[in-house]
């Protein structure tokens, strides 16, 4: 599969309780990763989607190849696979693991329970499909999004919560299956809770604070001086070994 370039400029969401991001600047090459850190509510899972032409915009564009979002967002969308960015999307704990690909087939017609026994072999997984989503390991219920995703075989693909209930070794591993699906040669936009582990050679990174308002100088008050973080990721970097 090829990777999507995916650039944002100026992006800005807002809420009944005020902003959720200012000022985003982002910009991915084709085959790229780019991971977005932060705690709950710092606006990390809206960005994604924001990015992967799924979020309304108060401000800014993006571009996803060669759709602009907003004016062509549906276009923008199809090519960005939305592996878990909850709650929006999530793997519903209650059904098991061969009805979810049973599902997944019925809904794509580019995948077939092969493809996903590949892709789940791509990542790391032992596919059981008697399992129940909720008797996996976080481990193993991250590396079964990034396989239900890849088998369709996206331009682009958005895993959330990366490390998200994992111990410590547990989230190393974690981020060796986000490594391993980014070696599928797609663009991959992934979001946690931390920085991923010092392994291998650095990720360009987007921190999101707690509150948009953190990014300010205390002085600063008009719009004028807002200045936008600009991130570049640069393209099929190794986070793990």
């Amino acid at each position: 599969m090829d990777g999507v370039e995916i650039a944002a400029r100026g992006l800005s969401v807002r809420g009944a309780r005020g902003p959720v991001f200012e000022n985003v600047d982002v910009q991915v090459p084709p085959g790229g990763l780019l991971v977005v850190h932060g705690t709950a509510r710092s606006g990390r899972t809206s960005l994604l989607l924001a990015l992967s032409g799924r979020m309304r915009l108060n401000a800014g564009t993006v571009r996803i190849g060669p759709y602009t979002v907003p004016s062509q967002a549906r276009k923008a969308a199809a090519l960005v696979t939305v592996a878990r960015a909850e709650p929006a999307v999530a793997l519903e704990e209650r059904l098991r693991v061969g009805e979810l690909m049973s599902e997944r087939c019925w809904t794509s017609r580019a995948v077939t329970r092969q493809g996903i026994r590949d892709a789940a072999s791509a990542v790391g997984l032992e596919l059981d499909e008697r399992l129940l989503v909720e008797e996996l390991t976080a481990l193993d219920q991250t590396r079964l999004a990034l396989a239900l995703a890849l088998a369709g075989r996206p331009a682009a693909l958005v895993i959330d919560d990366v490390d998200a209930g994992c111990t410590d070794e547990q989230r190393r591993q974690a981020w060796q299956a986000v490594a391993l699906a980014h070696e599928q040669g797609c663009t991959v936009l992934a979001g946690a809770l931390q920085e991923p582990p010092p392994q291998g050679e650095p990720v360009e990174l987007v921190s999101l604070p707690q509150l948009s308002a953190h990014r300010l100088p205390p002085a600063v008050t008009t719009d004028a001086h807002r200045l936008p973080p600009v991130v570049t990721a640069e393209p099929r970097k190794a986070i793990a070994e």
